[in-house]
């Protein structure tokens, strides 16, 4: 029996659907893209800055 002919079920206790796990890890997935994203976004503007100003000293 293939996991597309069981019904799923809902409500407080039951196990998560695949699509609804997918979904969640997705979503996960994405906010922690989008703060790398801004970490190194951010890292790259500083080098930036120190480079057009030159080296200290």
């Amino acid at each position: 029996m293939s996991e597309e002919t069981v019904p799923q079920q809902g409500g407080a206790g039951q196990p998560k659907g695949l699509l609804q796990q997918m979904e969640e890890l997705m979503a996960a997935l994405n906010a922690d893209l989008s703060a790398l994203d801004a970490d190194l976004q951010a890292a790259g503007h500083a080098e930036r800055h120190v480079v057009e100003e030159g080296p200290a000293g």
